[in-house]
């Protein structure tokens, strides 16, 4: 198959997708008689990706595979497609959330010291039904608790294709400056958690799928002791 062919059927196939698609998934889209090699699927991917980068949208690699996106410079005017309010976290869900991120595998109990105060139950099974944790497994000590970790939807969510590209947690500083300074969309809580004396901040930009309602820069904090 020409290399030319090659990059206009993963354009299209991907474009088309619903969802990130990794090498191996669109390996499995050709018939085995005219299944090109791995290595012409990445240099394919890696010319479109050069094609894309004077573009509005691009081609970018995140977790769970490869995805056309808005970029973040117009991500303000494709939000005005849509009418709905963008998703709100509470201080203490986006605290849980940074640390599963940071700290994983992490249990419940663990968080709950970090931070000082009790993790509701809801928190917990937020996160799991965005997709955004999973259960790892379980600690070897008596009661057997559950460890959290992130997952690949984690990744595409936040635009990161590994918890390497995480960023370095900055100095501490006050969660309402952080918030001030990037525009957070986060609940003003009635109290603050006990215990909870230095916050750290974990900001990952969230960017535009070019068939996706989301298109807001999300920023995660956590507590730590």
């Amino acid at each position: 198959m020409e290399p030319q062919q090659l990059k206009a059927i993963l354009e299209s196939v991907i474009m088309s997708s619903n969802t990130p698609l990794s090498v191996e998934r669109l390996l499995a889209i050709f018939n085995e008689d005219e299944r090109p090699e791995k290595s012409a699927i990445s240099d394919a991917l890696t010319a479109l990706q050069a094609e894309y980068a004077d573009k509005s949208i691009e081609l970018k690699e995140v977790g769970s595979g490869f995805r056309f996106q808005v970029r973040k410079h117009y991500a303000d005017w494709v939000s005005r497609l849509w009418e709905e309010r963008p998703q709100r976290y509470s201080r203490a869900l986006l605290e849980t959330l940074a640390l599963i991120a940071y700290k994983q595998p992490i249990t419940r109990g663990d968080i709950e010291q970090i931070r000082g105060v009790a993790v509701n139950t809801q928190i917990i099974k937020t996160l799991l039904e965005r997709d955004w944790i999973e259960i790892l497994g379980e600690r070897d000590v008596p009661g057997r608790p559950s460890l959290y970790g992130t997952t690949p939807q984690f990744l595409d969510y936040f635009n990161l294709t590994s918890l390497e590209e995480l960023p370095a947690l900055p100095p501490v500083r006050d969660l309402e400056q952080i918030s001030a300074e990037l525009n957070l969309n986060l609940e003003t809580p009635t109290d603050k958690p006990e215990g909870a004396d230095k916050v750290i901040a974990l900001t990952v930009e969230n960017s535009t799928e070019a068939n996706s309602d989301t298109t807001d820069d999300v920023a995660e904090s956590a507590t730590a002791s």
